[in-house]
C-alpha cells in the first residue's frame, strides 16, 4: 500500500532548466530550481511544510489580534492559530487540499473552494497559476467572491529563497522598502518608522549578517510597474519580484524566533503582501471583494 505524502500530490512543471514542484496541501511552492542550483530554501517530499515555507496566504496574511474582526457590522472570532501570541495567523488555507485546474509541461492552476467557517462567512474561489519561462517563474493568484455580500480580503505568501548561501549572515540584501511597520511584543503593528539611519535600511544593498529580520516593509520604489528584492551571494543572485500596485507591502523574515534546528537562519522569507498585518482591524491596504469581483496579481522569482 502506497504512503501518501505530508504535503499530498507533487506537481512538477518545467521549462529548459527550469523546474518548480507545487504540492496538493496548501498549494503552494515546495522546490524550485533553475541553472542547476535552488531559488528557494524549501523542505523535502517526505515532510511537511516548516516554518510556512512555500504556504499561501489568503483570505489575509500575517495576523488578526485575538481572532477577532468586525465586517459589515458583524462580529467575527475566528480560531487562534497562533496560540502563544492570541492571534489568528496566515488565513485559512494553508493546510487545506488544492486540485488541479490545468496542467501543462511548464504551467499548471491550482484551485480551492474556500467556504463559511467559525469567523468566516463568505465563499471564495481561489486560483493560484505558477508558470515557468526562461527569464524564470511567474506566479498569478485570483480570488473570486461567489457569496451575495461583500468579503473582507488580503493575500500574501511565503517563501524562502536562497542564493547558496550557508546562512542568511552571508547574503547582501537589496530591498526598496523606504518604511517599515511598527509592531509590538505579539507583532501586531502599533505605527510606522522611515528606515533612514535604521539598521533595516536595505535600499541600497548591504549584507545582512546578525541583522534580525521580522519586518513588513512599505513604500516600496518600484520601476516599471514592478518592484524587486534581490539576495547577492559571492555573485549568484536571486530575484523576487511583483506588482507594485498590487503588493504594496514585502516582509522579510530571517527565521531567528523559529524553534532551534534546520529552519532557522536558512534561507530569508521575502513575502509579497497585500496588506500589512491585522488589516481586517486597521484596515490598512485591505480589499473589499463585491459579490462576482476578482482580485488579481502577479509576482515571481528569477535567477540574476
Amino acid at each position: 500500500m502506497a504512503t501518501a505524502l505530508p504535503s499530498g500530490d507533487q506537481w512538477t512543471i518545467r521549462h529548459d532548466d527550469h523546474e518548480a514542484v507545487i504540492v496538493q496541501v496548501g498549494g503552494g511552492l515546495r522546490t524550485y530550481r533553475a541553472d542547476g542550483r535552488d531559488l528557494l530554501f524549501g523542505y523535502p517530499e517526505d515532510a511537511k511544510s516548516d516554518a510556512g515555507r512555500g504556504h499561501l496566504l489568503m483570505p489575509w496574511p500575517n495576523r488578526i489580534r485575538d481572532g477577532k474582526y468586525t465586517f459589515a457590522g458583524k462580529d467575527q472570532q475566528l480560531a487562534l492559530t497562533e496560540p502563544a501570541r492570541s492571534n489568528a495567523s496566515h488565513g485559512l488555507v494553508r493546510w487545506a487540499d488544492w486540485s488541479v485546474v490545468q496542467h501543462d509541461s511548464d504551467a499548471i492552476v491550482v484551485e480551492h473552494l474556500l467556504r463559511p467557517q467559525p469567523g468566516w462567512d463568505w465563499t471564495l474561489r481561489l486560483q493560484v497559476a505558477y508558470t515557468l519561462s526562461a527569464l524564470g517563474l511567474m506566479v498569478t493568484p485570483a480570488a473570486t467572491n461567489l457569496s451575495d455580500t461583500p468579503a473582507p480580503f488580503g493575500y500574501g505568501v511565503h517563501p524562502y529563497l536562497t542564493a547558496g548561501e550557508d546562512t542568511v549572515d552571508e547574503l547582501t540584501l537589496t530591498l526598496p522598502g523606504s518604511r517599515t511597520i511598527t509592531v509590538d511584543e505579539r507583532l501586531l503593528p502599533i505605527g510606522s518608522a522611515a528606515v533612514e539611519g535604521t539598521p533595516y535600511d536595505f535600499r541600497a544593498g548591504r549584507a545582512i549578517g546578525t541583522t534580525q529580520l521580522d519586518h513588513c516593509y512599505a513604500d516600496l520604489t518600484s520601476n516599471n510597474g514592478r518592484w524587486t528584492i534581490s539576495l547577492d551571494h559571492r555573485g549568484t543572485r536571486t530575484t523576487l519580484w511583483a506588482d507594485a500596485t498590487r503588493f504594496p507591502y514585502a516582509q522579510a523574515f530571517t527565521g531567528d524566533t523559529l524553534p532551534p534546528g534546520r529552519v532557522r537562519r536558512t534561507g530569508v522569507a521575502l513575502e509579497p503582501m497585500t496588506c500589512p498585518a491585522d488589516a481586517f482591524n486597521n484596515g490598512e491596504g485591505l480589499l473589499t471583494l463585491e459579490p462576482g469581483q476578482t482580485w488579481t496579481g502577479s509576482w515571481g522569482i528569477s535567477p540574476g
